[in-house]
This record gives structure tokens, C-alpha cells and sequence, in this order.
């Protein structure tokens, strides 16, 4: 069973151009693929998104909640989570 829902997946699909200059995947079967590969996470909440940054030593201090969502590398999903995919 996939660990990314049929939802992130079309959602990743759409909103691949805010990371990628050039789509990465055209199915679900190569996104769902690519994000294996890359090791992409989805996560409940902005503050696991703030945290997940963090470890990766990325400074987000200064970023409001609003601008966390901006991020090119977080999807926010229709179920209110976020999918993260460092390009």
C-alpha cells in the first residue's frame, strides 16, 4: 500500500511547477515513484512542517505560518496536511 493518498498525489501532480521547472512526473504511478525517491513526507500540521525544516538546518524562524505554506517544498493537501518534497 503507498504511504501517499490518491490526493497528495494529483495535488503533487498539479503543483509540480512551483518546484520543478519542468514536470518531474505525468501519472500517479511516477509521482507516487519520484517521491518515494526523493523520500518526501507528508506531515499534520505547520508546526511539524517548522520542525521538519529545522532539523534539515534550514532557518524558518523568522517565516509566519502563511509564509511556511509559500514554501515552494510544502504541498498543502485537501485533508489539511502537507506534503514536503526538497527539490
Amino acid at each position: 500500500m503507498s504511504e501517499y493518498s490518491a490526493a497528495c498525489l494529483e495535488t503533487f501532480l498539479k503543483e509540480q511547477g512551483r518546484l520543478f521547472d519542468q514536470p518531474v512526473a505525468e501519472t500517479p504511478e511516477e509521482a507516487e515513484a519520484f517521491l518515494e525517491d526523493c523520500m518526501a513526507v507528508v506531515v499534520k500540521t505547520l508546526d511539524e512542517v517548522r520542525e521538519y525544516f529545522e532539523e534539515g538546518y534550514m532557518d524558518v524562524d523568522g517565516l509566519t505560518p502563511e509564509e511556511l505554506k509559500e514554501q515552494p517544498e510544502v504541498f498543502s493537501l485537501p485533508d489539511g496536511t502537507y506534503l514536503i518534497v526538497e527539490g
